[in-house]
């Protein structure tokens, strides 16, 4: 399909608004050039007459067409680029006879937007913002707007110079097949995970250091991956201790371990854990449908996930959240509100809810698996009013590229709970030091909405091989921090 744009230059948000509506389709992306006859052709031009514009969208696919125009005196800038997108919209809904739910919005971050019209419109103006001139439903509105207000709590609790730690465990048990993340599984790297352990220690060491020269407030701590439980009891006790010892955890409000995968949830493991005085902690069913759960990949069952929730129970956790995926291959809306009910009966401190993502690096892309689409819109509403009526809060949003319907992921909370990394780290309310491999590094300078980042290698190997660039790269966190004090 040919995606012309002639006469401007808005290609991100254009594109991403067609992808939205085409995710299927391979875009072959055109400037200012003529529309092949044959070809199917999504055009958006820009007819300029003095002061006077006229905006045209066409459409022709299949055999069938649909248009929008519209003439105006509307400058190049902002403005003109929503006029080119809303029309692009309108004309896009009626040709497919689908309307988003999030409207025009394609980003990754709708709270953190509403957020910014909040405080620039009000509470009201910021909902009309959102309905009236981005066309998101009223629904996804009120739910933008509750994880923003929710939000507000967390975000206070941020300051100036302070920053979270992510600490990246690479390894998992086995791949699961909707996974894009750099991980890889024991049977092939288990060889490099005692030498990633003692290098990550290393980098964790030194990293502490600058902290500490520059004087950062360490405010939240989170081990991820991966699988951070692959690791061995005494491997995942040198981790935590590491940080222990080595940075000042005295400001600290949380501290969260990854035990994703039920089939790695063992007692010494929840006792690693516990000792080394992390107080939150994951445990992900995604599913309780042991079918689905063999279809994409997962090794453990539904009995090991309630296992090993009261393990965790038992071992003195109260602060446990619980992943659930809506739209898996195989999964029905009644399925998956099954999970749901099932998950709120063990009554978590909280649920997170993800949208399929249809990643290109995931296996069930790569292999051009047949994917059944479930209702995902379906689950996502009866997911909303379930956890609402549950008592549990929206407080943590983001949406990924490739996701099912363009929909959203949604971290539900117990009233005081809710993860603070997660909302310090999506709405970049601060610095983030990462280390481990394919870690990323995001540096904030305090009231301003920019971001540096510094990427460590990939794969473990290559951390592993190439380990002194890895230290001299923490020399940009010191040049970022003097280039904020110098300005």
């Amino acid at each position: 399909m040919l995606f012309l744009r002639i006469n401007h230059d808005f290609a991100y948000e254009t594109e991403k608004l067609v992808r939205e509506f085409f995710p299927d389709e391979k875009l072959n992306i055109v400037t200012n050039e003529p529309a092949s006859e044959t070809a199917d052709t999504i055009e958006s031009l820009i007819l300029r007459e003095g002061c006077w514009q006229k905006y045209t969208v066409r459409i022709a696919c299949g055999g069938r067409q649909a248009a929008r125009e519209s003439v105006g005196d509307v400058a190049d800038g902002d403005d003109a680029e929503l006029f080119v997108c809303t029309l692009l919209y309108e004309a896009l809904c009626a040709f497919t006879g689908y309307t988003p739910p999030w409207g025009l919005l394609t980003g990754v971050r709708p709270a953190k937007l509403m957020g910014m019209q909040r405080k620039a419109l009000g509470d009201a103006g910021a909902k009309r913002f959102f309905i009236d001139s981005m066309r998101v439903s009223p629904q996804k509105t009120d739910l933008a707007f509750a994880v923003s207000e929710n939000q507000d709590r967390i975000a206070a609790l941020s300051g100036d110079n302070c920053f979270s730690l992510y600490v990246a465990i690479p390894f998992c048990p086995t791949r699961c097949s909707y996974c894009s993340f750099v991980s890889h599984s024991n049977d092939s790297a288990k060889k490099l995970i005692p030498d990633y352990v003692v290098l990550l220690c290393e980098e964790m060491k030194a990293t502490a250091a600058v902290a500490a020269q520059l004087g950062l407030h360490l405010k939240s701590v989170y081990i991820g991956g991966g699988t951070p439980t692959t690791l061995n009891a005494q491997q995942l006790s040198k981790v935590i201790g590491t940080i222990n010892e080595y940075f000042d955890l005295t400001e600290c409000l949380e501290f969260t371990v990854e035990a994703g995968r039920p089939d790695t949830v063992a007692p010494e493991i929840l006792a690693a854990i516990k000792n080394g005085g992390a107080g939150r902690i994951s445990i992900n069913p995604q599913t309780f449908n042991d079918a689905v759960l063999e279809t994409i990949g997962r090794k453990h069952t539904a009995a090991q996930t309630l296992a090993a929730y009261q393990a965790a129970v038992d071992a003195g956790f109260t602060d446990i959240n619980m992943d659930l995926i809506a739209g898996l291959p195989g999964d029905t809306a009644e399925g998956f509100a099954r999970t749901l009910a099932q998950t709120l009966a063990l009554q978590p401190a909280e649920i997170t809810v993800h949208t399929l993502a249809l990643k290109s690096a995931a296996t069930m892309v790569t292999e051009k698996r047949e994917i059944v689409a479930a209702d995902t819109c379906a689950m996502l509403d009866h997911a909303a009013e379930r956890l609402t009526a549950s008592g549990y809060q929206p407080y943590y949003m983001y949406r990924q590229s490739r996701c099912i319907g363009n929909l959203e992921n949604v971290g539900w909370a117990k009233p005081g709970f809710g993860s603070l990394y997660n909302v310090f780290m999506m709405e970049e309310l601060h610095t983030v030091l990462a280390c481990g491999a394919g870690a990323v590094t995001k540096l904030k300078e305090d009231g301003v909405n920019h971001i540096e980042r510094i990427f460590n290698f990939k794969y473990p190997y290559e951390y592993i091989s190439r380990f002194t660039e890895v230290l001299e790269r923490k020399d940009k966190i010191f040049e970022f921090y003097e280039n904020k004090q110098g300005s």
